[in-house]
């Protein structure tokens, strides 16, 4: 007894000591990652205001050679353009405010009035962007127009409420350049316009050549996560496509649209027109820092061989709503991620049923949760026939269990004679042993819909249900000191009540099964529900609220329709007459019995040659 009482308190003073040594390591890695960052920004600070010196002084020299060469104006009036003064331009309504830089003449930020981050402040995007094209100075020599300086107009008030503002760039000999932006009220959508005249000298070849990198961070909860769901979409020859995991990929046909996408939020540029070819670099980031992922797409446009010409353009840079994305270029709702590649099997599901119930529920609902309960309840009732098929097929299997055992006694090591014997009395029975398969096999697309609906449904963004503050989240009820692999470092009770009630259904259905030989077999249904600790804790409490509820309403209908509504002495009947009812065989089972009789066959040969 003494040696067990030291045994105890050994363990639980080696847990104290594994508990300190995470926590102490946890807050070393804390300061030291925090200390790193202090010195990045510090030399990322050293290092910007040396690239502007570098830019003004080559922008001095150039101009100092042309003067020197006698180039002609296009090329001196182009180069003093690089050592102007930064200034900003604001376009806002109801939904967004863009801010507007002349330096590239593009969108210095863009604020989404309308939501916050997971830190609770406003969801700032495209603030890590630069937008430009190749413009030509002189023979030989060109400038990318984001490090140019245009003169910025006033901002004009249109009369439908669109604001607008010009930026110009002179060239000299004729030649100039101007974007034009706009953006209408109750929109995300920035429309810009390139005017160009004296094309033909300004660009290479009648083709402009434009470089967009946009640079993603973290707006929810979790950067790991939110960098996990990230990618790049895009059209190409009028299809959808996506890349995630690959680095690149190069444009061969044309296309209309290039989108970096974050979990709820996405930066889109849209070539009105399309855009000839190109190629995009995309590259996630691997540390721990606030930072998702970095693309640099390059886009060519042919342009007609005038002198002045126009492209439009557009820009939605805000939430991934289904609906609005809709409202937009062909397929970019598509940005919304219901189902892709192996999961695209699901998309139908959501697009058609999911999508469709959850919205008439919120439609007079307004807590999303129980909109989810709602969801649930919806589906467990249309599959509730599969479900009472599966159970009334366990039922048979229970009546028939003492019959089984006892066979298996017979033939003891011959695994093929009792298949055989067991496949005919099943078919004698009218018995499907595969019958309470059924429910597990059809939760399977129902349960990676929800994960993709809920993954991407910005409807549940910010909404609250009971503990849980963000039901596009996991709900943190407890941070621990220290991360654990695979776990995370917190606690989601939602994940808890899944887990306790998956428990509970394997003790119930164990506790109407008969005992298991295979200790495997006999020990995984206890076991499975403690890898989804693992393996939910991270996912959105919509999910695992999701899961609670349909394990609970499980429990509520295997209780009922094997208590209440399965007959017992019935079934036992039925199967005594199916047994005495002429039987036919299938072509499927009279071949299987010949594969079964000829493998019994040559499993006797092998044996009687093994005893010789």
């Amino acid at each position: 007894m003494k040696g067990d009482k030291n045994t105890i308190i050994g363990f639980v003073l080696l847990g104290i000591l594994f508990f300190l040594y995470f926590w102490f390591t946890n807050q070393q890695q804390s300061a030291l990652l925090e200390t790193k960052k202090r010195e990045e920004d510090s030399l990322a600070r050293v290092a910007a205001q040396q690239l502007q010196i570098k830019e003004k002084a080559a922008a001095l020299a150039l101009a100092a050679r042309q003067d020197s060469t006698g180039a002609d104006s296009t090329g001196k009036q182009l180069t003093a353009a690089a050592l102007g003064t930064e200034s900003l331009v604001h376009l806002r309504n109801e939904w967004v405010d863009v801010v507007l830089s002349n330096k590239g003449a593009q969108i210095k930020s863009v604020t989404l009035l309308q939501f916050k981050d997971g830190k609770g402040q406003p969801v700032v995007l495209a603030d890590q962007n630069s937008l430009g094209y190749a413009i030509n100075l002189a023979p030989g020599q060109s400038a990318q127009t984001d490090q140019l300086f245009f003169g910025a107009g006033a901002v004009e008030k249109l009369a439908n409420g669109t604001e607008q503002v010009r930026f110009q760039l002179t060239a000299g000999n004729g030649q100039n350049i101007e974007h034009v932006f706009a953006l209408a009220p109750q929109s995300y959508n920035v429309k810009w316009v390139v005017n160009i005249n004296g094309a033909p000298q300004l660009l290479t070849a009648n083709t402009l050549n434009l470089n967009w990198q946009v640079r993603t961070r973290q707006m929810e909860r979790s950067a790991s996560y939110e960098r996990q769901v990230s990618s790049v979409c895009f059209t190409e020859d009028k299809s959808f496509d996506y890349i995630a995991s690959k680095e690149s990929h190069a444009f061969e046909k044309p296309g209309q649209w290039v989108s970096v996408t974050q979990q709820f939020f996405n930066n889109t540029l849209v070539a009105d027109n399309g855009f000839q070819s190109g190629n995009l670099q995309w590259l996630r980031a691997t540390d721990t820092t606030e930072q998702l992922a970095k693309a640099t797409v390059d886009l060519q446009f042919k342009t007609p061989a005038t002198a002045s010409i126009s492209l439009p353009f557009t820009f939605y840079i805000g939430p991934s709503d289904y609906v609005l994305l809709k409202q937009q270029a062909p397929d970019m709702e598509k940005i919304v991620n219901l189902g892709r590649d192996l999961y695209s099997f699901v998309r139908p599901i959501n697009k058609y049923i999911i999508m469709q119930v959850f919205d008439f529920f919120a439609g007079f609902v307004k807590n999303y949760g129980w909109v989810i309960l709602l969801l649930t309840i919806f589906i467990r009732l249309v599959t509730a026939p599969l479900t009472y098929s599966s159970y009334l097929s366990g039922a048979k299997m229970r009546v028939m269990r003492p019959e089984l055992d006892a066979l298996k006694k017979k033939f003891g090591d011959d695994q093929q004679g009792f298949a055989m014997e067991q496949m005919k009395i099943f078919r004698e029975a009218g018995v499907n042993p595969l019958g309470g398969c059924i429910p597990a096999l059809l939760q399977i697309p129902i349960f990676f819909s929800l994960y993709s609906f809920f993954n991407s449904n910005i409807a549940l963004r910010g909404q609250a249900f009971l503990w849980s503050q963000d039901l596009s989240s996991f709900d943190s009820i407890a941070t621990l000191p220290f991360t654990i692999p695979a776990f995370g470092n917190h606690i989601s009770l939602f994940t808890i009540t899944a887990v306790i009630t998956s428990f509970l259904i394997s003790i119930y259905n164990m506790s109407m099964t008969p005992t298991q030989d295979n200790p495997a077999l006999k020990y995984m249904p206890y076991i499975f529900p403690f890898m989804l600790l693992f393996f939910f804790n991270s996912l959105p409490s919509a999910l695992t609220w999701y899961y609670t509820v349909s394990n609970a309403v499980t429990l509520l209908l295997q209780f009922v329709i094997q208590n209440y509504i399965i007959n017992h002495d019935k079934i036992v009947a039925q199967i005594e007459a199916k047994r005495k009812a002429p039987k036919t065989k299938s072509k499927w089972q009279e071949k299987y019995e010949q594969m079964m009789d000829s493998q019994k066959k040559l499993q006797d040969l092998k044996n009687r040659t093994n005893k010789k």
